[in-house]
């Protein structure tokens, strides 16, 4: 008798979930996003912080450019249109040769408020690109902020700048003049001067001045638009690979106008994963009555997912995800998802009916769409959100001076 595909090759006939506890936490504490800012205060000698990243040396003055979307397996598989970054590969995470990661979801406005806040998502409250509110039961697309709420009710805590900028530091944000009142830059990046330029190469430039403004000085410089080439076209696009090209040399120009004493630490939000478009690995919960089955809201994006279930049927809806898309995707209940650390190691009150009633996770190259309700998303050639290396592992790469 003629053996099945599955048998042949080693594999059960009956598809066994991935186990939530198999999937890959950030490094919360010693070497995520959230740990960035701290370490650089502390070494500044702002009050409240601490070193977490304990192979970043103190310097007086230190300047933060993150890129949206650089992910650290990008930079590795793409030598020849970023050879300046590649050169820096081994300056990452202190010398160490080391990524640091995103956290979970690898999102931006998640990634911004843990870069911003020093804290982790389940402190700081924006626990995805959309998230219920418990208080009104709509989703919140905290990226968008839309539907509007107050800003600080939705995230308290000051940010790092903010309160550095009290302590004497030189403190500044140069970035797109678009972003400057808007609510996510309010609450995951205020503090000491925003300051709008519009093109990169002044961004870089600026930045530089900024950095030699004060005796001890923290810059933050920002650039979006490789994300939105890799959204669009994918990372295996000519359009993605030029816009590389051009930050490896908006990096090299800044790194080269380092004043004394400066330290420069180049960093991203999140990677990002082709999604081939069939519909093995786009799943389009629109059309698919059993991920339907029993759900009022889902929220968060393909590759993190907050599924909001009817009250009642919450074991339910985790039962019928874990056998649909188990195989594909870490499927877990809000409380596995909680107390494997998904979200740091601490959640606030607040935050808690923000998570969904089960948390879904991308494995591989796969999303769960949603043709209908989410048009604009779900026609995206590049994603991003789970806890892959191609997603949550970022560079820290560093220039001194």
């Amino acid at each position: 008798m003629a053996q099945s595909t599955a048998m042949a090759h080693g594999w059960p006939d009956d598809p066994v979930p991935l186990a939530p506890e198999s999937a890959p936490v950030p490094e919360y504490g010693s070497g995520s996003l959230g740990d960035l800012l701290p370490t650089l205060v502390a070494g500044q000698g702002v009050p409240g912080f601490e070193r977490r990243i304990e192979e970043l040396a103190p310097a007086d003055r230190n300047c933060v450019l993150l890129i949206d979307g650089l992910g650290w397996e990008q930079i590795r598989s793409h030598p020849d249109e970023a050879p300046y970054l590649t050169s820096l590969l081994g300056t990452s995470r202190g010398g160490t040769g080391r990524p640091v990661t995103a956290g979970f979801p690898a999102t931006t406005a998640t990634s911004l408020a843990s870069v911003g806040t020093g804290r982790y998502p389940g402190t700081h409250g924006l626990a995805g690109y959309t998230v219920r509110n418990p208080e009104t039961g709509e989703l919140m697309n905290q990226l968008r902020w839309k539907p509007w709420t107050s800003p600080h009710v939705w995230q308290p805590y000051p940010t790092v700048f903010r309160l550095a900028h009290e302590a004497g530091i030189h403190t500044a944000q140069v970035s797109s003049p678009i972003f400057e009142q808007t609510p996510l830059t309010k609450v995951a990046l205020s503090g000491g001067t925003f300051h709008g330029r519009l093109s990169g190469e002044e961004r870089m430039d600026f930045a530089a001045e900024q950095l030699a403004a004060g005796d001890r000085s923290l810059v933050y410089t920002y650039y979006s638009e490789l994300d939105g080439a890799g959204h669009r076209f994918g990372i295996d696009s000519d359009a993605w690979r030029g816009q590389l090209m051009f930050v490896d040399r908006l990096v090299q120009r800044l790194a080269e106008q380092l004043p004394a004493r400066s330290a420069l630490y180049v960093t991203a939000d999140h990677g990002m994963v082709d999604i081939p478009f069939d519909e093995e690995h786009r799943i389009d919960f629109d059309e698919d009555w059993e991920l339907r089955a029993g759900v009022a809201l889902l929220g968060g994006e393909g590759r993190a997912r907050h599924v909001y279930a009817v009250p009642g049927a919450e074991a339910d809806v985790l039962t019928c995800w874990r056998e649909v898309v188990g195989e594909q995707f870490w499927v877990a209940s809000r409380e596995e998802a909680v107390s494997l650390g998904w979200f740091g190691d601490e959640i606030d009150e607040r935050v808690y009916g923000r998570i969904g009633d089960v948390v879904v996770a991308a494995h591989e190259d796969f999303a769960i769409t949603a043709s209908v309700n989410e048009p604009h998303e779900s026609a995206m050639a590049g994603m991003h959100g789970s806890m892959t290396p191609a997603e949550q592992f970022v560079p820290l790469l560093e220039v001194r001076s």
